[in-house]
C-alpha cells in the first residue's frame, strides 16, 4: 500500500508532468503558447441579455476557429472566382492548379454527398453542407500544425455545429412539408389507427419522436469531439513518453515512439478528412429524411 501511495504522489515542482501536458493542450484557455511566447488573448466582460449571459472573450479554440474560417475563405473564394473566369472565357476543362483540386472536392460533395441524400430540388442546402465540411476539415487539420489545436476537440464547438445542423434540418422540414405536415414528425400516430388506439399511439410516440430529433445533433457533436480528442490525446501521450524517456536517459525507446507518433499523425490526417465527411453526409441524410418524411 505504501508503494502504491508513493507512485500516486504528484510530481515535484518543476518536474515533467505528462498529465499536465495532455490537459493543457486539450483544455481551452485564455492564452496561446506559441513557440517561446505565451500570448494572452483578449478577455471581455460577459454581456447579460435577459436570463442569458454571453461571453465574447477570445479563447484558444475561438482563435483557431477564426483561423479555420479565414482559411476556408482564402481557399474557396479565390477558387470560385477563378472558376467563374474560366467558365466565362469558355474553358472546357475547368480551372487548373489548386482551383482544380478545390473544385474536385466541391463537385464530389455536391454530386456524391448532398445530391443523393438531400433529394430532388435540394440545391439550396448544398452550400451549407459544403461549407460545414471545409470548416470542420480546417479545424481538424489545425490540430496537426505545430503549436496548433483542434477546436473540434471541444464539445462546445461540435455542439454548436450540431445545433446549426439541427435548425437547418427542421427549417428544411417546415419549408418543404409545410407546418402541418412538419408537426406530424413530432406528434406522430401510425397511419390507419383510429379512436382510442390513435390517441394512445400519439401519447406514446410523440416523446419518442421528439427524443429522436434530439439524438441526431447529440450524436453528431459527441462523435466528432470524441474522435478528435482521442487522436490528440494519443499524440500527446507519445510525445510525453518520448520526453520522459529522454529525461530518464532511456533512449532505446525513442525510435519506436517516433515511428508510432508518425503513424498516428498520418492516421489523424485520414481521420480529419473522414470526420468532416461523416458530419457532412449525416447532415445531408438528416435533411433528406425530413424533406421526405412520408
Amino acid at each position: 500500500m505504501r508503494q502504491m501511495l508513493a507512485v500516486a504522489q504528484p510530481p515535484e515542482e518543476g518536474a515533467f508532468d505528462i498529465n499536465e501536458l495532455i490537459i493543457n493542450y486539450l483544455v481551452d484557455s485564455d492564452k496561446w503558447e506559441f513557440m517561446w511566447w505565451t500570448i494572452y488573448l483578449p478577455q471581455f466582460e460577459p454581456v447579460q441579455i435577459g436570463p442569458v449571459t454571453i461571453d465574447f472573450s477570445i479563447t484558444k479554440h475561438v482563435l483557431f476557429m477564426l483561423f479555420a474560417a479565414l482559411l476556408v475563405a482564402v481557399i474557396i473564394i479565390p477558387s470560385a472566382r477563378h472558376a467563374r473566369r474560366e467558365r466565362d472565357a469558355g474553358a472546357v476543362h475547368g480551372p487548373k492548379g489548386a482551383a482544380n483540386v478545390v473544385e474536385a472536392f466541391i463537385l464530389f460533395l455536391r454530386d456524391e454527398v448532398a445530391k443523393p441524400n438531400v433529394g430532388d430540388h435540394g440545391e439550396r442546402y448544398y452550400p451549407y453542407i459544403i461549407t460545414v465540411f471545409f470548416f470542420i476539415l480546417m479545424c481538424n487539420l489545425l490540430g496537426l500544425v505545430p503549436w496548433g489545436t483542434s477546436p473540434t476537440a471541444n464539445i462546445s464547438v461540435t455542439a454548436a455545429l450540431a445545433i446549426l445542423t439541427f435548425f437547418t434540418v427542421e427549417a428544411a422540414g417546415m419549408r418543404d412539408l409545410g407546418f402541418v405536415q412538419w408537426s406530424k414528425t413530432i406528434f406522430y400516430a401510425p397511419a390507419g389507427t383510429t379512436g382510442v388506439v390513435k390517441y394512445a399511439m400519439l401519447v406514446i410516440m410523440t416523446p419518442v419522436e421528439f427524443l429522436g430529433k434530439l439524438t441526431k445533433p447529440f450524436a453528431l457533436a459527441v462523435r466528432l469531439a470524441a474522435n478528435m480528442t482521442a487522436g490528440k490525446a494519443v499524440m500527446l501521450a507519445l510525445t510525453g513518453l518520448l520526453t520522459m524517456a529522454a529525461l530518464a536517459n532511456v533512449l532505446w525507446v525513442a525510435p519506436a515512439t517516433v515511428l508510432m507518433a508518425v503513424a498516428i499523425s498520418l492516421l489523424k490526417i485520414f481521420v480529419a478528412f473522414l470526420q468532416a465527411y461523416v458530419f457532412a453526409i449525416l447532415s445531408s441524410v438528416f435533411i433528406g429524411l425530413i424533406r421526405h418524411a412520408h
